[in-house]
């Protein structure tokens, strides 16, 4: 029971920073375009993570049956969700974007299924049911821009890579310091994005980085979002079943509707609210089924 809800507190505070991360985002996209952006914010995190490894000693050998699984989780979870993800927001509207990421609970459930061998409880199913519904009830079905085909195309596969990374994750040791395995992932990330932000990096008006809001989102997206986020993620993600530690990806988008609320001035109605409390009850499901 302490793993599960000390699990649950780490995917909650992931979850819960990647939702402030929208309100940071919608600053400076506008200057730094998306490929670019998470490039940047993977350089800061590197550095992050390896100051943090050095000055708490970790071990950072890793056994050689292990690398193809930290590549892969590299490229899945960190270069294509993270970009089409970012891609897929900008070509598409907001509600469109929290409605198909939300479905990478889902996605997780079916995996864990097939990779780890993991059972489909009725808890599980009827805690991914509650927070889907809660999560349609707080963006609005009616307000969705069908017409960004491409855009939606992308947040499917953010959806479906970040699922696939999530599962990936629980094939490596609990041994394994989170440090360590996000640090190698990210950089595995950066390697492959490198020779595609190189030749682009011109475009980027660097005049306007000075500006406090842009260097300093660029700061919370890589040392918040991206290091401190993806820690407390694989951590939980290690001390739950990985298909219940897919439920908490719910907090993002109720999160975002908040800090949107009080710091964009957007409004919320009584859908949020209900949708709100759905997403609560099945977050409870998850915390409370027995190991």
């Amino acid at each position: 029971m302490k793993n599960t809800l000390l699990g649950s507190l780490y995917l909650i505070l992931a979850s819960s920073i990647w939702g402030g991360m929208y309100v940071v985002v919608k600053v400076v996209v506008s200057v730094i375009p998306p490929l670019e952006l998470v490039w940047m914010r993977y350089v800061v995190a590197i550095f992050a993570l390896l100051v943090i490894g050095f000055i708490t000693r970790q071990n950072w050998r890793i056994e050689k049956r292990y690398v193809f699984i930290i590549i892969a989780i590299g490229i899945i979870g960190n270069a294509i969700s993270i970009v089409t993800q970012e891609t897929g927001t900008m070509l598409s509207s907001a509600q469109m974007g929290a409605i198909i990421t939300s479905s990478t609970p889902a996605f997780m459930v079916v995996f864990a299924r097939f990779i780890l061998k993991e059972k489909l409880t009725l808890k599980k199913g009827l805690s991914v049911c509650l927070a889907t519904i809660g999560v349609f009830l707080i963006v609005g079905i009616g307000n969705m821009d069908l017409s960004s085909k491409l855009g939606g195309l992308s947040l499917v596969t953010a959806a479906l890579t970040w699922a696939l990374m999530s599962v990936l994750v629980k094939l490596l040791p609990s041994a394994y310091s989170q440090i360590v395995v996000t640090t190698y992932s990210i950089m595995v990330a950066l390697t492959v994005l490198t020779p595609f932000v190189l030749p682009r990096l011109h475009k980027i008006p660097f005049s306007e980085l000075t500006q406090p809001t842009i260097w300093g989102g660029v700061l919370y997206l890589g040392i918040i979002s991206t290091a401190c986020g993806f820690l407390f993620w694989n951590r939980g993600l290690q001390m739950l079943n990985a298909s219940s530690g897919g439920i908490f990806f719910f907090f993002q988008p109720v999160v975002g509707a908040l800090l949107g609320w009080l710091i964009l001035g957007e409004s919320l109605g009584i859908m949020f609210w209900i949708g709100s409390i759905l997403i609560f009850i099945g977050v409870l499901f998850v915390i409370f089924e027995k190991n």
